[in-house]
């Protein structure tokens, strides 16, 4: 089916991915950028930039404010509403819960055990108290940018491309999205080689997208999908890590070749009708 024989978009319209990738870039690097840039007048300001500080949360954010300011410039308060409801299509097959509760977390294991590592991450001298209050802090940092890549701009792509070649563009806008952070002291990525970073962002997203499409949309399991990636009892495993999610990618998208392939049955609605519909 070519674009032209579309049937028309009730909603958000497809050019609305620009001023999304507009919008969460200039929220994240204006942010960042002012910490890299003009470090000392930042600090003053505002204090030393760190993984709880609150320039931090608004710049990790960024890409589920654009999506609501874009749903709520199209939709209204109702089309806000009703976007956030995805949140609670949760019904999943059990390979994919499989995957993200038993999976994930041995790729961590494995890949930290292959650099030497221990196989889960170093208590702190705080107790399993503080790691928990991580755990649940973390929940609200990196799963909400999922609102953004896999809310708004999965769809829009997926409506003029094939699936693995959306969430290979994703990913690699999530990647370089993620790079003034690595010039920033203070956060985990100043300890990270970016390259392999930026294909495990491309990795991920190849890997997240057939779940999002059996999910029909639903962004609770994909959020769960990034909490684990940031889940602080499990170790640093880098760049060992990426590598082997590498290898779990191909055998994912081996297995779901006839949905990834074409864009038959992908996912292309960012609001849902609350009445059965999807726009």
């Amino acid at each position: 089916m070519s674009v032209a024989d579309d049937p028309p978009v009730r909603g958000i319209p497809s050019r609305a991915l620009l001023f999304f990738v507009f919008i969460t870039f200039a929220i994240t690097w204006g942010v960042i950028g002012s910490y890299i840039f003009f470090p000392e007048q930042a600090m003053a300001a505002f204090g030393q930039i760190s993984g709880s500080h609150p320039f931090f949360f608004l710049a990790t954010w960024a890409p589920a404010i654009a999506a609501v300011i874009l749903v709520l410039s199209y939709s209204g308060l109702f089309g806000v509403w009703a976007f956030l409801s995805r949140i609670f299509l949760w019904r999943m097959s059990l390979g994919w819960v499989g995957f993200v509760l038993v999976v994930l977390p041995l790729v961590f294991m494995v890949g930290s055990l292959a650099k030497g590592g221990p196989l889960l991450a170093p208590m702190p001298p705080e107790g399993a108290s503080a790691m928990f209050a991580v755990l649940f802090m973390m929940l609200f940092l990196g799963p909400i940018e999922e609102f953004g890549w896999r809310g708004i701009a999965q769809p829009l792509l997926q409506r003029h491309i094939a699936p693995i070649w959306a969430g290979v563009t994703i990913g690699a806008f999530w990647g370089v999205w993620h790079l003034p952070a690595f010039y920033l002291s203070g956060t985990v990525f100043g300890g990270w080689d970016f390259w392999p970073f930026f294909v495990g962002n491309i990795t991920l997203a190849v890997l997240v997208t057939p779940m999002l499409n059996a999910g029909r949309g639903g962004l609770l399991w994909p959020m769960l999908f990034h909490w684990q990636l940031i889940n602080p009892f499990w170790p640093d495993a880098q760049p060992y890590d990426t590598w082997i999610l590498v290898v779990v990618a191909v055998v994912v998208v081996w297995v779901n070749r006839e949905t990834m392939f074409t864009r038959q049955g992908a996912v292309t609605d960012v609001i849902p009708d609350l009445t059965g519909r999807r726009a």
